[in-house]
């Protein structure tokens, strides 16, 4: 059962429920302690010692009835006759040899169901990824269970005087164990490679350009917010346990000691080193004119969805005047903010020079040596004066400055793009026009502060 179970856990991990190896290891501890003749003991020790949150539940009781179900084995074809198989005194070219043949005419669904179990692994069914392997793969489960022997069996009795009889009820059975191993790959591919697919839809949107021409389609943009919210999820909680970590520290011998001094030289009262790591205090500053919008309100999502870990979020927005849209975040949540923010301040012309000065005149009191400033825009600012004086003020009020350009590089100082301009000011500036790269971006500035 070592292997089956294993087989389980490998089918949780494609559910996405997180299975580390010490938990595989309590798993295996779990299963030889409540044993496996009671089905449901059995299931809810399983799930007390893997499923970590409700939804994890859920989608550990449909792996599990997935994995351990399985539905009656049924040819549609009735047993033979007694003495079926010999025609006119002359037996069937290799029916007796065949024990695959044997089985199909008994209508022994027990014994058709192991020798599937164990063609199935020879077979490799299991490691199933796409729903295109679907076809191949039963192909290939029934060569393992000896098809092609059926089908000469079958040709060989339509030649003979009198075989019809068997070539049909072998034809009607073996139809009957197409459809059983065409129903058992599905099965594998629901527990294995049903989310591959939308793994792979999520890897191709996390490289999709979001100023493409023609917009981002509605259907892909569904998709995209719940994954950059996934991808906001993951990084909070792997810095939230680094802030964990760091908090307990080590141990204090210094201080341990002196406490020690009350006690006799007894150390009764341990002291840790402590490691401060400060959350992320962030201001972002985002053009929300036509050809950044998209990437606009991706980064505010993925920044709000970091709250676990961000201390401070301060969002901006401006196209010609510079407008704080926190509360309009909050009334609107991310999705519905930026329409809202474009009735306000939208259809203006872009003025990066008079978005500075807005900010400056009305909220540089947000910006202290903790504050990572994120500007995300595409540096465009239509020949109007781009104020470095503000930048430089900027930066120098600043921990960091942060400048995100969904633009190639090589279009930085074309037209009336000023980017390499305000370059200079900047602690980074990256192109950022794909949702993987954002995530990289914002890792690197989690990072920064778990560093120190």
């Amino acid at each position: 059962m070592q292997h089956t179970l294993e087989e389980f856990l490998r089918a949780l991990r494609a559910a996405d429920v997180k299975v580390s190896p010490a938990e595989a290891i309590d798993a295996a501890r779990t299963a030889a302690t409540v044993g496996y003749a009671d089905r449901e003991l059995f299931k809810d020790a399983l799930c007390a010692t893997l499923a970590k949150s409700k939804d994890e539940v859920v989608r550990f009781d449909q792996a599990f009835e997935t994995f351990f179900t399985r539905a009656p084995f049924a040819l549609g074809a009735p047993p033979p006759d007694e003495g079926e198989g010999r025609e006119g005194g002359q037996e069937t070219p290799g029916l007796a040899q065949s024990p695959l043949a044997q089985m199909l005419l008994k209508g022994d669904a027990a014994g058709l169901a192991q020798s599937m179990e164990e063609a199935a692994a020879r077979a490799g069914v299991a490691e199933i990824r796409l729903s295109t392997q679907r076809s191949r793969l039963t192909r290939r489960l029934l060569d393992e269970m000896g098809l092609a022997e059926i089908e000469k069996i079958i040709a060989n009795a339509r030649r003979m005087p009198d075989g019809q009889g068997v070539a049909d009820r072998l034809d009607a059975a073996k139809k009957g164990l197409v459809a059983q191993a065409q129903a058992f790959v599905e099965r594998q591919h629901e527990l294995y490679a049903s989310g591959s697919g939308k793994q792979l839809r999520e890897e191709m949107l996390a490289k999709k350009a979001l100023n493409a021409d023609g917009g981002i389609d509605p259907v892909d943009l569904v998709m995209m917010q719940a994954l950059v919210k996934r991808m906001a999820k993951r990084l909070a909680d792997r810095y939230s346990r680094r802030r964990h970590t760091a908090n307990r520290g080590h141990l204090d011998v210094r201080k341990t000691l002196r406490k020690s001094m009350a006690h006799g030289g007894v150390p009764f009262e341990i002291e840790w080193k402590v490691k401060k790591v400060d959350k992320p205090s962030i201001v972002a500053i985002c053009d929300v004119s036509k050809s950044v919008a998209a990437a606009a309100q991706f980064l505010l999502t993925f920044l709000y969805a970091l709250n676990e870990v961000v201390d401070r979020l301060d969002a901006y927005a401006f196209s010609g005047r510079l407008i704080p849209v926190n509360a309009i975040l909050d009334d609107n949540g991310v999705e519905g903010a930026i329409l809202k923010v474009l009735q306000t301040i939208g259809f203006q012309q872009t003025d990066y020079g008079r978005a500075l000065e807005d900010f400056v005149d009305n909220h540089i009191d947000r910006l202290d040596r903790h504050t990572t400033v994120i500007i995300l825009g595409d540096g465009r600012s239509n020949f109007a004066d781009p104020r470095l004086d503000l930048m430089h003020l900027i930066q120098q009020r600043a921990r960091a400055v942060i400048w995100l350009n969904p633009e190639p590089e090589s279009y930085w100082g074309q037209g009336d793009s000023v980017m390499y301009r305000y370059v200079r000011f900047t602690h980074v500036a990256k192109q950022c026009n794909t949702l993987g790269q954002l995530e990289r971006i914002v890792e690197d500035v989690l990072r920064t502060y778990s560093a120190h």
